[in-house]
């Protein structure tokens, strides 16, 4: 078995995904975001490779016909797709790898990698990610008013995942992200991979 541990990640527009998911990855030197590849344009201050694999249309259309996209989807007239190579390279390296994307994706790599982790992130009310989403800054009120309905929309598959993590206050959701990470690392199948020549010896 792989080493590492693969986990979807999803939540609605303004849950506070990205910046959990943030602290994460620089707090645990085990946990990778997988980077997804996008026919959509960078924007000001993406770096290729970093932020995403940028390529064009016709690429990731010929990609999708070989196989090679472990989950893709088309968001407002662009592709966005999940490389399984680079997943699968990750996890050999004993890295827990996080994909962040909408229940649809994680329904999408649940089916073809049984046993990835799935975790739900909500807001503690609506009126709460209405408060976040018109803080940003960024939107305009039609475009906050279509996000909070697509909110609700999203919310309604959490039961579909594994674990449930509520982003009330922020330093508390992290700590339980985090716990679900180490955790699962204690698992035994997972510490016989990593640590078989301890084990045997204790046992033999």
């Amino acid at each position: 078995m792989s080493l590492g541990q693969l986990y979807v990640i999803s939540a609605p527009s303004g849950a506070g995904k990205t910046s959990l998911v943030k602290r994460l990855t620089d707090s645990d030197p085990l946990i990778k975001v997988s980077v997804s590849t996008t026919t959509r344009p960078p924007r000001p201050g993406e770096v290729d490779g970093v932020n995403y694999h940028f390529t064009d249309v016709e690429t990731f259309k010929q990609e999708v016909a070989q196989g090679d996209f472990l989950e893709w989807a088309e968001v407002f007239g662009n592709y966005y797709g999940t490389q399984q190579s680079q997943v699968a390279r990750l996890l050999e390296q004993g890295f827990d790898v996080i994909l962040e994307i909408d229940w649809q994706g994680a329904q999408q790599v649940r089916e073809k990698i049984p046993g990835t982790q799935s975790i739900f992130i909500v807001p503690p009310s609506l009126e709460e990610l209405e408060r976040r989403l018109i803080g940003r800054g960024t939107d305009a009120p039609e475009v906050i008013a279509r996000r909070l309905s697509e909110a609700k929309d999203e919310m309604r598959h959490y039961p579909e995942f594994d674990y449930l993590v509520i982003n009330d206050d922020f330093d508390v959701a992290f700590e339980e992200l985090h716990t679900i990470f180490k955790a699962n690392r204690l698992r035994t199948e997972r510490q016989q991979a990593r640590h078989g020549a301890i084990l045997d010896a204790l046992v033999k």
